[in-house]
């Protein structure tokens, strides 16, 4: 099985929610469906259809949970030594040198990437343009309006 890099606050957010899942909402899905029994005819009880469809989603979020921590490889950046060099986990910031606009990302795993907060995926364009390179470095991210040259401005171990 293929090891997925994931931050160790992407582990912690995945543990938490499973935790959430099994002790919080795994019962009251349970109590529902009980209570639902109660009220007799199950074929014409939405209740029931409801409870169980939800007991459903959330055993499947479970087992999805469960087999994305099995499958990961948690890097923690912040042990790792500081070389300037763009690797998983690190917090690049990029100057357009066509604008002089700066933007800073996260490179984190699929799971974990949101570009609202700045954490892009490990496979996404960007990311794959960035790993291995240096600050100076120049680099052209093919997008969909063409390609953009950044300047890499830093790299942090976060």
């Amino acid at each position: 099985m293929n090891k997925v890099p994931m931050t160790v606050a992407g582990e912690a957010r995945l543990r938490e929610e499973l935790e959430k899942l099994k002790s919080v909402e795994r019962p009251r899905v349970i109590n529902a469906i009980a209570e639902a029994r109660e009220h007799g005819d199950l074929k014409e009880n939405a209740e029931y259809h409801a409870a169980r469809e939800q007991q459903g989603f959330i055993e499947g979020r479970i087992q999805e949970i469960e087999g994305k921590l099995s499958s990961a490889q948690v890097i923690d950046v912040t042990k790792l030594p500081k070389t300037g060099k763009v690797i998983f986990g690190v917090t690049v910031e990029l100057i357009n040198l066509d604008t002089e606009e700066e933007v800073s990302y996260r490179i984190v795993g699929e799971d974990e990437a949101d570009i609202k907060a700045g954490m892009i995926s490990v496979t996404s364009p960007i990311a794959r343009a960035l790993i291995g390179k240096e600050e100076g470095d120049v680099v052209a991210v093919k997008t969909p309006k063409g390609e953009v040259e950044y300047e890499i401005g830093s790299v942090e171990h976060l």
